[in-house]
């Protein structure tokens, strides 16, 4: 029997007047916002719906993007689709926790502020950074990445499995740049140095993850109502058991997305709804299996267009 799944985007694809049309046009989704919005210690809705720049500054980012999905998610839900499992991509994982009710929205929304302030904070500025690596096989780059890990004694390692021939790679800057030119050797097409502000999903972050072990105990996770993949082991993860720890290590874990969408579609899912910002992971599920849906919801008209 075919299956839906709820998919989740990370950071990157946020934008200012993110969900705004859904914040306009629903009451209940105004609500969701609104919530957001009194728990946060700023001004959640200037960030997400004024011009300004911090929305992509990570401990802001997070907040907005999370509460920006989940707003949108709450208007899928209103028009009667139902997801069979659900996974999202590094902060996109704690919406599908809220979507498979794992974690309350006030919780999650907590956790994530905390998340995002201390991903931000472990590493000073312009001491780590991240790569694309497009093209080239995984095994590869992992062993050029171990190679220069053992020689510099300065940490680079794969931070994101996100499809076939795409791979990102976080560490020290030094070591990131030292991978360019032996991965463009060992034949990539091409190595993109991100724009990001830390080296994230690499073990510089062990500490963010320790705190944020600290801000987890505190929360409660329910056993979820619908399956749902971790980004850690890319696991169908249906208790309660073990959730926090795993959340603590996807800090400082790679995502292996390509491995969960791979076991959706071994596992039946057939349509896939990318819920959020962005049509990052229809570009990826492009790359891992072309012949199928995905329907991305971005905005109103997106919800509406659909049958």
């Amino acid at each position: 029997m075919a299956k839906t799944a709820f998919i989740f985007p990370g950071q990157g694809a946020q934008y200012v007047g993110m969900a705004k049309d859904f914040y306009d046009k629903f009451e209940e989704c105004r609500a969701i916002i609104d919530e957001a919005d009194e728990l946060m210690d700023f001004d959640l809705k200037h960030i997400m719906f004024d011009e300004n720049e911090l929305i992509n500054k990570t401990e802001y980012t997070q907040a907005a993007m999370l509460a920006a999905e989940c707003c949108i998610l709450k208007a899928v839900e209103m028009k009667g689709i139902k997801a069979d499992i659900t996974a999202g991509l590094s902060l996109g994982e704690y919406a599908s926790l809220v979507a498979c009710g794992t974690l309350s929205f006030a919780d999650a929304m907590k956790l994530v502020r905390k998340r995002g302030m201390y991903m931000e904070n472990e590493v000073p500025a312009g001491k780590g950074t991240m790569a694309a690596v497009i093209a080239l096989d995984a095994n590869i780059i992992d062993d050029i990445c171990a190679k220069i890990t053992e020689e510099t004694g300065k940490v680079v390692s794969a931070a994101n499995y996100n499809c076939p021939g795409q791979i990102v790679i976080s560490g020290y800057r030094e070591s990131v740049e030292m991978a360019d030119p032996m991965l463009k050797e060992a034949g990539a097409k091409m190595v993109s140095m991100l724009n990001v502000s830390g080296p994230f999903h690499s073990p510089m972050l062990k500490g963010a993850g320790d705190k944020l072990a600290v801000e987890l105990a505190g929360a409660t996770i329910n056993k979820p109502v619908i399956p749902y993949i971790n980004n850690v082991a890319a696991e169908v993860v249906t208790e309660a058991d073990g959730i926090k720890e795993t959340l603590e290590k996807q800090v400082y874990s790679p995502v292996r997305w390509q491995q969960t969408m791979e076991k959706m579609l071994a596992d039946g899912v057939d349509t896939f709804y990318e819920i959020g910002p962005g049509k990052t992971l229809a570009g990826f599920m492009k790359r891992i299996d072309r012949s199928k849906k995905v329907i991305s919801i971005n905005t109103v008209e997106d919800l509406e267009a659909l049958a």
